[in-house]
């Protein structure tokens, strides 16, 4: 692109009449075509062609049934919220960077931040069966949160919240209450000798608790909508969270990277999926010049020679960056923590933005309840 096609954030957004937000949205769906820029690494320019083409469709019109489909895969914002912002190639909780928060803060920290929850110490232990070792973070936290859901309704404020995310964290765990630890505490000390456990653990626990409206946040929302109490809303956080399009990405991934990474060091091109879709815990379209979650874990934790020449690889050639999964697979690896730990760490630090959203969306008064079309598929 030449100087004049390229134009800033915020003449780009004032051409459109847009937020800055909703042209980051046009990005990541491949609408407006972005580059660095050259003079300052942390902002980009916008395609002038592109604005001016999105432009002449808006002034086009949209039907209602555009409109709404643009919504539900990867679109404009479609609900308000306080919590977490995407922009410029950063995020914020509550106005904070989350990235600079993750530097000092624990998972605690960031609930009382994004959630307005205490999350206090011996967290009370149903009298049902305890999920057995063997069984996976996962497993162990699906049982806890179905168990959960089956007791007597009591409390369901902010301080049940707070019980709730610690239960969650001592069964991905497979633990019982300590009484004196921090949630990274917790977790390094059931699952690694690593004397550098806690500290990573604390960064990921804070780096994962929230990321905007992501398909497991949507739908606890949905369930908030409709009253549902706290338990049943986080049990369905987390088994949106299990699919292998979500964070169940880290399983597929794990496999996927230490086969590729193997090809790249027989000199070897890696197999990619088929289609547009990018290798598993490659490419987040909210991103493209990189996810500040990998970038950061990856700099306190990095990888073995032979993945950091499939990133270098995948990168030059795709320029395709590792997102938070690879983070948390590398952590997985050099921390030689137990299998399932990385969506173990994944699912515990979002538990706290999941109790967020419930909040915000139990304040709103609102039931999410959107609209089919009717017909065949286009």
């Amino acid at each position: 692109m030449s100087e004049t096609q390229e134009i800033s954030a915020a003449e780009a957004s004032a051409t459109l009449g847009v937020s800055r937000d909703t042209l980051y949205a046009y990005v990541s769906r491949g609408l407006v075509r972005a580059a660095q820029d050259p003079e300052d690494a942390r902002k980009s320019l916008y395609d002038r062609r592109d604005i001016d083409a999105l432009l002449a469709r808006k002034r086009r019109g949209r039907s209602r049934k555009e409109i709404a489909a643009s919504t539900l895969n990867w679109g404009e914002p479609v609900l308000p919220s306080k919590i977490t912002r995407i922009a410029d190639g950063a995020f914020y909780y509550c106005g904070a960077d989350a990235v600079a928060l993750s530097r000092d803060a624990s998972l605690e920290d960031i609930a009382r931040r994004i959630a307005r929850i205490p999350v206090a110490a011996s967290a009370a232990v149903h009298d049902g069966p305890s999920p057995p070792r063997l069984a996976t973070p996962l497993t162990r936290m699906m049982q806890a949160m179905s168990q959960a859901a089956i007791e007597p309704p009591g409390q369901d404020g902010p301080a049940e919240g707070g019980r709730l995310l610690r239960r969650i964290a001592l069964s991905a765990a497979g633990t019982d209450d300590p009484g004196d630890l921090l949630i990274h505490d917790i977790l390094a000390r059931a699952w690694s000798k690593d004397p550098r456990a806690p500290d990573l653990l604390r960064r990921a626990l804070v780096l994962c608790a929230d990321h905007e409206l992501n398909a497991s946040a949507y739908a606890t929302r949905v369930v908030a909508s409709t009253g549902a109490w706290l338990p049943a809303c986080l049990l369905t956080g987390l088994a949106a969270l299990s699919g292998p399009r979500h964070g169940g990405i880290i399983d597929v991934g794990r496999s996927w990277v230490g086969k590729a990474a193997r090809s790249v060091a027989q000199g070897k091109p890696p197999d990619l999926p088929e289609g547009d879709e990018p290798p598993p815990g490659f490419g987040h379209p909210l991103y493209p010049n990189g996810d500040p979650r990998a970038l950061e874990l990856l700099d306190h934790c990095p990888p073995p020679p032979e993945w950091t020449a499939l990133i270098d690889y995948l990168g030059a050639t795709y320029n395709l960056r590792p997102s938070l999964d690879i983070g948390l697979i590398t952590l997985e690896r050099q921390l030689k923590l137990p299998r399932g730990a990385g969506f173990g760490i994944f699912a515990v630090g979002r538990t706290a933005g999941w109790l967020a959203h419930i909040f915000e969306q139990r304040r709103s008064g609102h039931l999410i309840r959107p609209r089919a079309f009717y017909g065949a598929e286009n």
